[in-house]
Parts: C-alpha cells; sequence; structure tokens
C-alpha cells in the first residue's frame, strides 16, 4: 500500500471511559459508556459514535467521487450511520446500517450510486466480509 495519510490518536483511563486525542491535537474527546452497555451516558461520546461518523464521511466521500465519474449530481445528499454493538456467541460484534439520501433522484440511479459508493468506500472495503453492514439508498 502507498501510504497517503496516517491517523495517530490515543487514548488514556479507563478505555471506554477515558479520553482521546490525536497527535496533531484536532481532536480532543472524553470518552462514556452509554446506558445500553452498563455506563451511565456520561457527557463524551463513544467508539461506536466516532466509527459511525468516519464511516458516514468516508462513505459520502466516495459517493462524491464515483458520481463524478458518472458525471451526476448528488447536491444535497447526506449519509446517516447507525452503528450497533451487540453479543454474540464467540463475543461482541458490530453492526451497520447507512442511509443515504440522494433528493431528486430516481431510486435506479440512485441505487447504482450507491452500490458503487460502496465499493469504493475503504471502510466498506475493510469491513466487508466482517461485519454486516447494509446500505439503502432514499430518494426522498
Amino acid at each position: 500500500m502507498n501510504v497517503l495519510y496516517t491517523a495517530d490518536a490515543t487514548v488514556e483511563g479507563e478505555g471506554r471511559t477515558g479520553k482521546g486525542s490525536t497527535s496533531d491535537d484536532r481532536l480532543n474527546v472524553d470518552l462514556s459508556v452509554p446506558k445500553g452497555l452498563g455506563g451511565d451516558d456520561g457527557p463524551g461520546t463513544n467508539p461506536e459514535q466516532l466509527f459511525a461518523v468516519g464511516y458516514a464521511a468516508c462513505f459520502h466521500g466516495a459517493l462524491k467521487k464515483v458520481a463524478r465519474e458518472a458525471k451526476a449530481s448528488v447536491e444535497n445528499s447526506t449519509v446517516n450511520a447507525n452503528v450497533s454493538l451487540g453479543r454474540e456467541e464467540d463475543g461482541m460484534a458490530l453492526a451497520v446500517e447507512l442511509t443515504v439520501n440522494l433528493p431528486g433522484k430516481d431510486q435506479a440511479e440512485a441505487q447504482k450510486l450507491v452500490d458503487a459508493a460502496h465499493q469504493a468506500c475503504p471502510y466498506s472495503r475493510a469491513t466487508r466480509g466482517n461485519i454486516d453492514v447494509t446500505v439503502t439508498a432514499v430518494t426522498s
């Protein structure tokens, strides 16, 4: 791999209730445990929220790239990511639901763009075959 960028982040403290930051100091977050995982839903964020924002941003970038290549407009598009953490027989697992809103597109064109973005997105490539990812195109 020809590395183009590397993010460098550190978590200190108690893991899910610690502090996280990047080496360039652009991101500094307190971490907390959601009530659904036995925590107090404190003022911090959690790894699933951070992953959801990262995946949605990456997918949106991939969508814009494939749209440019197809000479299609994805103006006013949004990507919503729901990241779920759950228990399986052999341990904890993640699942992701991406909802891609492409206003003004017909469903067939929207689905074609979303499918192409899912193939191109580095997060989708990294998770493929490892976690359940559902991608839905909506046009309203």
